[in-house]
């Protein structure tokens, strides 16, 4: 044997092995999942004799207990499956393992008013979901976050395979492990909320120093990684249409440059490319969240109080901060609206409502609480952490202006909901409040964008001292936008015309 036909032996024996290997541990996850098929439908009361009418649809939503937006759009389209779709079972792939299956529908009664079919819903509980928290990568935390997404999907896919796995909270990089771990053989889409990386941040990062080339090269490769898993997808929805122009960006490739293409052909980059790579050609499709308008459009438009009212998550990217410092502002301004006793007058208040999801957001809580009271601002910023569906309801039928001072908001339910609800909106000029929801109606303004704590200041005098009808004008035109536009049916129509009905029964 010559010293060149050594190592081609070699080279060809690996390959054998970890086809075999490969073919072996994929035999061994769907044995796995087929027998874990009978037990659900078992669990769920369904008789075992009807297994192959029976269809399941996986939903990747590793907080689906976090009561936010893209938790919405989530229990939304499962209650939508259930009540059109009655061979259909639901697969939620959850992280939140120290909540029971009760508690998760009870609170998406209380916090959404949507009621869900326990004997057609089912939830695969994942241990591993830290690998996708931010915190657990201080450095590089795109790439950590993705690398865990990866490993916390083989976690969902060890437990069960479905018939249509679908992410909707934007783990795109789970789709090439899908594709592997399942042969290829099962359907994969997603309803998108944010591009895990845009081009946005990449034109942010400015200067010519090694560390700043060295950054934008790390995005670069990110992204085209990025693309190439959204290649396997046979549907792609997306939230808005910012959102969807980032998304066509990225995967039409035009930000990759001969250097990545290149570099991705003859380097061991190319194993990278094989792996991550797939053959769908798709095209992003615009599908608003769902808002629940009809409920919202009841509130009388009249007798607002003066309140200012912020509805978002406590997460570090809602820019919550940015909300006390433009009170602050407001009141340094017009000292009128702070609290005078004697004045007859009920002083301006800054009422800041959302979830948290573990202790990190609560820990945020408490800054945020701290930072009111160096602005000496604390008596007039009310905090309401996890309130029920109820309570929202309550704040938003009385408050008058609506503020988000997210950038970049992908979309921004909580926005429509206090154009429904009859607030006058008032959001950053940027993302999907920009361009696809604060927008004018019948040629008319329905709302105000700021960028600057100043200007988010002036904003919020200029609503306070409206006369009644331009006000009233304003309350109008933001309801009959928000009902027209972003309602659960137009949601419902623009989910089933996305084509994921045809890939769950091929």
């Amino acid at each position: 044997m010559s010293a060149t036909q050594l190592p081609l032996l070699c080279l060809g024996f690996c390959l054998v092995a970890f086809i075999l290997l490969y073919t072996a541990y994929t035999e061994v996850l769907w044995s796995r999942s087929c027998r874990t098929r009978e037990a659900i439908l078992k669990e769920l009361g369904v008789s075992v004799t009807k297994v192959t009418n029976y269809k399941f649809v996986g939903l990747f939503h590793p907080y689906c207990n976090a009561g936010g937006g893209g938790e919405r759009v989530l229990w939304t389209v499962v209650s939508h499956i259930q009540r059109e779709h009655k061979d259909i079972i639901c697969v939620v792939y959850s992280g939140d393992v120290d909540a029971s299956k009760q508690d998760i529908i009870e609170k998406v009664k209380a916090r959404f008013a949507i009621n869900l079919e326990p004997s057609a819903l089912h939830f695969v509980l994942l241990k591993s979901r830290g690998l996708v928290e931010g915190s657990r990568w201080p450095r590089f935390t795109i790439l950590g976050q993705s690398l865990g997404s990866m490993y916390l999907v083989w976690e969902a896919m060890a437990r069960f395979i479905p018939d249509l796995y679908i992410d909707t909270m934007g783990y795109a990089f789970t789709f090439p492990a899908v594709a592997w771990l399942t042969r290829a053989s099962v359907p994969i889409g997603a309803y998108v909320h944010y591009p895990t990386i845009s081009t946005d941040m990449l034109a942010r990062v400015q200067g010519e120093s090694w560390k700043m080339r060295a950054k934008r090269l790390y995005y670069r490769l990110t992204m085209y990684y990025y693309a190439l898993s959204l290649s396997h997808a046979q549907f792609l929805m997306v939230n808005s249409s910012w959102t969807r122009s980032h998304i066509a960006s990225i995967i039409s490739h035009e930000h990759f440059g001969p250097v990545i293409q290149w570099a991705h052909r003859v380097t061991p980059l190319l194993f990278v490319k094989l792996f991550i790579s797939g053959s769908a050609k798709v095209t992003p499709v615009t599908v608003y969240p769902p808002c629940d308008t009809r409920e919202m459009a009841k509130f009388s438009l009249q007798d607002r109080e003066r309140i200012i009212l912020s509805v978002a998550q406590f997460r570090p990217e809602k820019n919550l901060h940015a909300q006390l410092y433009a009170f602050a502002q407001l009141l340094m301004d017009h000292p009128e609206y702070k609290t005078q006793e004697g004045s007859g007058r009920d002083p301006v208040r800054l009422v800041l409502l959302g979830g948290a999801r573990h202790q990190d957001d609560l820990d945020r809580v408490e800054s945020l609480r701290a930072l009111a009271k160096d602005l000496d601002i604390q008596n007039q910023v009310t905090f309401v952490v996890n309130a029920p569906y109820p309570d929202m309801l309550g704040w938003l039928s009385r408050s008058s202006i609506g503020i988000s001072t997210m950038v970049d908001e992908h979309f921004g339910i909580n926005v429509v909901e206090f154009m429904a609800a009859g607030l006058i909106p008032l959001t950053h000029a940027s993302g999907g409040p920009l361009s696809d929801i604060v927008v004018p109606y019948k040629s008319q303004p329905t709302g105000f964008h700021a960028r600057t704590p100043g200007e988010f200041a002036t904003a919020m005098h200029e609503i306070l001292t409206m006369d009644a009808a331009t006000e009233r004008g304003y309350r109008e035109r933001a309801r009959l936008w928000a009902v027209e536009r972003f309602s659960e049916d137009e949601f419902v129509k623009g989910w089933e015309g996305s084509g994921w009905i045809a890939c769950v029964r091929r």
